[in-house]
């Protein structure tokens, strides 16, 4: 029991290292002013106020996702690498604690704070445009699509729980790019450009006709696309996609661990 505690504590001091820096609420601040400038914007602009709340909150929330990923990779990505740049890492390490439990508490913090990223946006989405807008009687068919059905709360809570699936995955990325390069400037960049930049070519890769090209990551990356039926390769399920996601993430994990178990603190 007292070990599970003194883990808990090495968790609460990876969260003071990210919550007691500045940029953690310049992030955050961004954040907020960006969903509150769409829904002030939306509501002078529709004179006749019309736009339904839940069309607001789901514009808001694919567009904050983007942003959160991005933030939470620079978090990721600066965890590890900073401890090296600044040779903090032989403080820890000189401590009674593996090297495991140094790196999970770290990668724990990081999740921690992409989960109060999602909380924090989820709520003051829907709470600032209800206040704004009408929510109506609004189901998912009338704001997403013909295919879908149920209420808009249960769409919203399905599409933020698998988008945070991604969102995991994506910081195991770049947390293991991080851990492996000892660069966080090289592990923000290579995540960003393969998270933003490829995924800009994924229809591509999804209409390649080779078998191999059904365990392309970035195909099965965003699995809300199974909410609206419409998978980006046909015959593909969310049950194929997600084994496909935990094969890579068990991939970025036992990489980061092996390489940070093994590296040599003084080079």
């Amino acid at each position: 029991m007292s070990a599970l505690f003194n883990f808990f504590k090495l968790v609460q001091n990876e969260n003071m290292k990210i919550y007691r820096r500045p940029r953690t609420y310049v992030m955050l601040g961004i954040l907020l002013a960006l969903i509150a400038a769409i829904s002030i914007i939306g509501y002078f602009v529709d004179q006749n106020h019309t736009t339904s709340a839940w069309s607001m909150i789901m514009t808001e929330v694919m567009i904050s996702y983007t942003l959160i990923t991005v933030f939470t990779i620079i978090i990721a990505s600066s965890g590890v690498a900073d401890e090296f740049t600044s040779g903090t890492i032989k403080l820890l390490l000189i401590r009674p604690w593996t090297r495991s439990k140094i790196l999970l508490s770290k990668y724990i913090a990081v999740l921690l704070y992409a989960l109060g990223m999602v909380i924090v946006m989820l709520l003051f989405a829907i709470v600032l445009n209800l206040i704004l807008f009408d929510a109506g009687d609004n189901t998912a068919t009338d704001i997403i699509s013909p295919l879908v059905s149920g209420s808009m709360a249960a769409y919203l809570i399905k599409y933020a729980l698998l988008k945070y699936v991604s969102l995991i995955v994506t910081t195991t990325l770049a947390f293991m790019l991080a851990t492996v390069s000892r660069s966080g400037a090289l592990a923000i960049g290579l995540s960003l450009f393969l998270i933003l930049g490829v995924n800009s070519f994924t229809p591509l890769l999804a209409a390649l006709k080779y078998k191999w090209a059904d365990y392309i990551l970035f195909i099965h990356l965003d699995l809300t696309q199974y909410l609206n039926d419409t998978p980006l390769r046909d015959g593909s399920t969310m049950g194929f996609s997600i084994a496909v996601l935990a094969v890579y993430y068990a991939i970025f994990v036992a990489l980061a661990w092996y390489v940070f178990k093994k590296r040599d603190v003084a080079a």
